[in-house]
């Protein structure tokens, strides 16, 4: 359960949350979406401890965690893909699906994670986290490494941003994965109508409030109205 009350948060005299309350207390596949600035990101980066709330309190899983920093979050099982992936030198691709996992996993576990994700286990699972890799490729093996941990609460920001539509069909898989396989919440930002059909519930955020939870049938055609949603390459209109 995540249960965010009256939350709000203002940068430079804009006020990019305003009194946003949101509570998710079921396993659900959750998406965010909104036009580009409507402070979905923020909402995220507030749950994960990356950002600060400027009022308002957070609860996981029935304990607060409003003034936690990051790493307790992550203790607590709060689990944050960034939506420009995060470069760790020095490490192998094997290295890192074992410590995002939190356990010992054998290599053929690790290779299965990178297949579903769209990347070749054999020339990606020893490889080194260095310059060589593309901003695609260290997308997917981020998204590995967050659907490796299974943790109760997971959250991805746009992870459709900088793939192709051949990874992106992958990436869809993982997501119909994670909904069959992990007992938590999966929390998804994205504007592409494949990710919003799989949802459980959609949050829909517009300037800095929540305008509508609800399922598909109740919040997409005040998205597809708004033009919101786009597919897969096409531009965000509002």
């Amino acid at each position: 359960m995540i249960e965010l009350k009256n939350i709000t948060f203002e940068r430079d005299g804009k006020k990019i949350l305003d009194d946003v309350s949101l509570k998710i207390d079921e396993d659900k596949f959750i998406v965010i979406t909104g036009p580009n600035g409507s402070g979905k990101s923020t909402l995220t980066k507030i749950i994960m401890g990356i950002e600060k709330q400027d009022s308002g309190e957070i609860y996981f899983n029935g304990k607060e965690i409003t003034n936690l920093p990051i790493d307790e979050r992550a203790k607590l099982g709060i689990a944050y893909a960034f939506q420009q992936p995060v470069k760790f030198k020095g490490l192998t691709v094997y290295e890192l699906i074992k410590l995002s996992a939190g356990k010992e996993i054998k290599k053929a576990e690790a290779c299965n994670i990178l297949s579903k994700v769209g990347l070749c286990a054999k020339e990606y699972v020893d490889r080194e986290i260095n310059a060589s890799l593309s901003g695609g490729e260290l997308k997917r093996i981020e998204i590995a490494m967050v659907a490796a941990r299974k943790a109760a609460l997971t959250i991805f920001d746009e992870p459709e941003a900088g793939i192709d539509l051949w990874s992106f069909n992958h990436l869809i898989n993982v997501f119909e994965d994670m909904i069959k396989e992990t007992k938590g919440i999966t929390m998804i930002i994205s504007h592409q109508e494949r990710i919003l059909d799989i949802a459980d519930k959609i949050v829909l955020v517009d300037s800095g409030k929540i305008k509508k939870v609800g399922t598909k049938e109740e919040v997409m055609p005040l998205v597809l109205g708004n033009k919101i949603c786009c597919k897969l390459g096409g531009s965000i209109d509002g």
